[in-house]
């Protein structure tokens, strides 16, 4: 496949190693405005939140099937929505990509539908991310917190700074280095129950959103990873 790279920083380099490996070519790299992507048969948007919805409504309009990994532009997801169909494009969203993560998205859900019925536990949730990273918490972080909320009836928001018992507590850090830890945690008086996730390196985010843009290519609509990993 001919790959667009929109945005080019540390992501969007792993990404083309990685598409490079799987024998791919990328024929736009992406880090401004000002970009072709005529020739590509997909695009891959790993950019900044102020930039993610244009470049994906530019995808749209040039029909160019899009991935995108970008975070902190959500407020802008159902406009995107929209214009993919009506422009009949291929689109796929995750907050995260990595194949790992996608199975902890679902361990989580599973979970919390277990624990939900358990009042005496109270759920927190820790995320650790490089200090380049701009939003906070994570997307990731708040697809999990969402998926809890939707599953457990204790739960009708979440916060960074909960001033109420029924807002989920999201802690999030920034440390030197770190591609990413999740952790979810179930306390009550007499234990704890704990699940984690812990990126490694970029390299399962990057493979992750390489193999969504070969099962992309060629389809129409909107997608998640869940399709793209067969999960139901």
């Amino acid at each position: 496949m001919k790959i667009a790279l929109l945005g080019y920083g540390r992501m969007g380099k792993t990404i083309e190693q990685i598409a490079l490996q799987r024998g791919h070519q990328i024929v736009t790299k992406a880090m401004d405005d000002n970009y072709d992507i005529s020739d590509a048969d997909v695009a891959i948007d790993f950019s900044i939140p102020s930039a993610a919805f244009k470049n994906i409504s530019n995808c749209f309009n040039k029909n160019v099937p899009v991935i995108s990994g970008t975070t902190g532009w959500l407020e802008d997801y159902d406009k995107a929505v929209a214009l993919c169909e009506e422009k009949k494009g291929a689109f796929i969203y995750a907050s995260n990509f990595s194949l790992g993560v996608n199975i902890f998205f679902e361990l989580n859900s599973y979970l919390a539908k277990m624990m939900n019925t358990l009042k005496d536990y109270k759920v927190s949730m820790e995320e650790i991310h490089h200090t380049q990273k701009l939003d906070a918490p994570s997307g990731t972080a708040i697809t999990l917190a969402d998926a809890i909320i939707k599953e457990h009836d204790g739960y009708t928001s979440w916060d960074l700074d909960p001033k109420t018992e029924a807002a989920l507590p999201i802690t999030a850090k920034r440390i030197k280095d770190v591609p990413g830890t999740h952790s979810i945690s179930y306390k009550s008086d007499v234990d704890t129950i704990d699940i984690t996730h812990t990126a490694h390196s970029r390299q399962g985010f990057a493979l992750g959103a390489v193999v969504a843009a070969e099962w992309l290519h060629g389809k129409t609509g909107v997608f998640t990873m869940k399709d793209v990993l067969n999960i139901s």
